[in-house]
């Protein structure tokens, strides 16, 4: 699913959320966000900023409200409760120009297998009201930018996972928006075609475009995102850098290496709460992370006790197992909505 609109237009309306449009920095603002399916909250108060020229990915299990998140704020669904400003503009009295602001590139592709990788580039800028030369000139330059001009006359339903989606991806920067929902561009593309999705990701922010990204990939959120939300049953769990929602969770620790078994036992009277490894002459203590933390562990100890330092944080996966805890996507409904299926 690919949206983009026209040209942007002011209506001379002031935002209620946030800064002034077009002065702020913020690109996505939302305050309590519900979204209900009978008596099921498939979004439940959902507040969160995305600061433009930024990435923040939105993390969750199935279910989570991720996708009804995305179509929300892409005014593509109606929120049932709630604000929201979007590139500046309030998702229901101003959504024309939200969504001649922004792009969309949905779980599934657009591209029309039938056309080239030209032509349907070719159709989005006439769906923009671009004109000949300026069509062109975008045409080309996207196709050079994905690197698909040596496939560009071929039929788009030739091309393998990885070219689809930069096709599907470059269809949406037609237009040329400032802000960019991806809702789980990688799933199915093998792990070289995800890291050239990424690498289009970061050249785009470097442009300065702001990035919504929602994901079940956490090294994708761990690479990409400046922020991370984590949604769980429509609500949102967590929110921080990656590295302030590892700090959130156990699992970090420091390896010590032990000179010999001697500096070992001393090693091990000092932290008796340490796990110890005779064989390996390891000690295991647990570590937030910290650097602060750190220095207090090694002061004070002898720099002929200890031959080898390792330290292990907690990664996103811990995070992710740690903060969310619905198994399915409609948890206690016995069904899901086609709305949050792969959500």
């Amino acid at each position: 699913m690919t949206t983009r609109t026209g040209t942007r237009t002011s209506t001379g309306t002031e935002p209620a959320l946030g800064t002034r449009r077009g002065a702020g920095t913020s690109a996505i603002e939302v305050a309590g966000l519900r979204k209900s399916y009978g008596e099921h909250e498939v979004v439940a108060g959902v507040d969160l900023a995305v600061p433009a020229g930024t990435v923040y990915a939105l993390l969750g299990p199935n279910g989570a409200g991720k996708t009804t998140t995305v179509r929300i704020l892409s005014t593509l669904l109606p929120a049932d409760a709630g604000e929201a400003r979007v590139a500046g503009y309030d998702i229901r009295s101003e959504a024309d120009q939200v969504r001649a602001s922004i792009g969309v590139t949905g779980q599934f592709s657009a591209v029309d297998a039938l056309l080239t990788g030209r032509e349907n580039l070719r159709l989005m800028a006439d769906l923009g009201h671009l004109d000949r030369r300026g069509a062109r000139s975008v045409v080309e330059r996207l196709l050079e930018r994905f690197h698909l001009s040596d496939v560009a006359d071929r039929r788009a339903g030739t091309y393998s996972g990885g070219m689809k989606r930069r096709l599907d991806l470059a269809m949406t920067l037609v237009a040329e928006p400032r802000l960019i929902f991806l809702d789980e561009p990688t799933t199915g593309l093998d792990p070289r075609s995800r890291r050239d999705l990424w690498g289009i990701v970061r050249e785009l922010v470097a442009d300065g475009v702001t990035v919504f990204l929602t994901t079940q990939y956490l090294e994708e959120a761990d690479q990409l995102a400046d922020r991370i939300g984590v949604l769980d049953g429509g609500r949102l769990v967590a929110e921080g850098t990656a590295a302030e929602l590892k700090r959130r969770v156990p699992g970090g620790h420091v390896e010590l290496q032990a000179a010999d078994s001697e500096r070992l036992a001393q090693l091990a009277r000092r932290f008796p709460d340490a796990n110890t490894n005779a064989a390996a002459l390891t000690l295991t203590l647990p570590h937030d992370g910290s650097l602060t933390t750190l220095r207090r562990l090694l002061a004070d100890m002898d720099d002929d006790a200890v031959s080898g330092l390792a330290v292990h944080t907690a990664d996103l996966d811990d995070v992710f197992l740690a903060l969310t805890g619905r198994p399915g996507a409609e948890a206690g409904t016995g069904q899901e909505r086609p709305e949050e299926v792969s959500a």
